[in-house]
């Protein structure tokens, strides 16, 4: 029995699957839709292969999407901020002093890199600061930080 699928077939069954990403959270079916587009490109070129050529080619191309994605994009993709991450991250970072504490109000102190999201943060210290003054985190008191004069 001869198959003959048109290049609409793969083009469909590229977009199902890539419509079926929506509902999967791992971010893999993705790439064999797209490697269904590509089958429906090149028999849309006129490119007249057998259907068991066209498999080959769509696992092929989906194998290669997969390998490229996990390899090389996704990496680039990773959150360099440091939001979320526990307070050990926190500790020993180095802020400079944008206001100075005062009686009844905290100081704050800007960050280079955000830290725990933000850049700029309310604290505490034991010691007298100016602004410009640089500080360093030495604990986390609920939504403050316990900051020490470099």
């Amino acid at each position: 029995m001869q198959v003959d699928v048109q290049y609409w077939h793969w083009l469909v069954f590229g977009m199902v699957l890539i419509i079926a990403e929506i509902f999967v959270p791992s971010f893999t079916i993705f790439w064999f839709g797209l490697g269904g587009i590509l089958v429906a490109g090149v028999l849309l070129l006129g490119i007249g292969i057998n259907f068991t050529w066209q498999l080959f080619v769509w696992a092929i191309a989906s194998c290669i999407f997969s390998f490229l994605w996990f390899k090389f994009i996704r990496p680039r993709m990773a959150d360099r901020t440091r939001a979320g991450i526990s307070r050990e991250a926190a500790i020993g970072e180095i802020g400079q002093v944008i206001r100075i504490p005062t009686q009844g109000q905290r100081g704050v102190a800007r960050f280079t890199i955000p830290l725990l999201g933000s850049e700029e943060w309310p604290f505490i210290c034991d010691a007298s600061l100016s602004v410009g003054d640089r500080v360093t985190v030495t604990d986390i008191s609920g939504n403050t930080l316990v900051v020490q004069k470099l």
